[in-house]
């Protein structure tokens, strides 16, 4: 599985995880967070490999679907974005002027705000 691809499934499952049900969320855990195959989930919780990918695929769309809805998590990676630079600003400053620094984090704290 691609980094990014596990990153943003972990996301969406931090932000709307709660809204599966509990068989879901143990498949999806199982699988998607602790790495184990579908054969494995099927065996421990009973039921055919085909049944652990199929639930796989719906609680996928399911929390995709949430934020097409919702975009929590879109925001929260935006926001994460701006503080970053915000730091990153704040390691720089010598090399600008009060005015420049202060003005600079004025733009990125309303960019948030209006995100909020």
């Amino acid at each position: 599985m691609q980094v990014e691809k596990f990153v943003e499934q972990t996301l969406l499952y931090d932000f709307y995880g709660e809204l599966l049900t509990e068989h879901q969320r143990r498949i999806y855990e199982d699988v998607v967070l602790n790495d184990y195959s579908l054969s494995e989930v099927a065996d421990e919780l009973g039921i055919s490999r085909q049944g652990v990918h199929d639930n796989l695929r719906r609680c996928t769309r399911t929390l995709e679907s949430y934020e097409e809805k919702l975009h929590l998590v879109g925001k929260f990676v935006s926001i994460r974005e701006k503080v970053r630079r915000i730091h990153e600003l704040s390691r720089t400053c010598e090399s600008m002027s009060k005015q420049e620094l202060v003005s600079r984090v004025e733009t990125i704290t309303h960019e948030i705000l209006e995100e909020l």
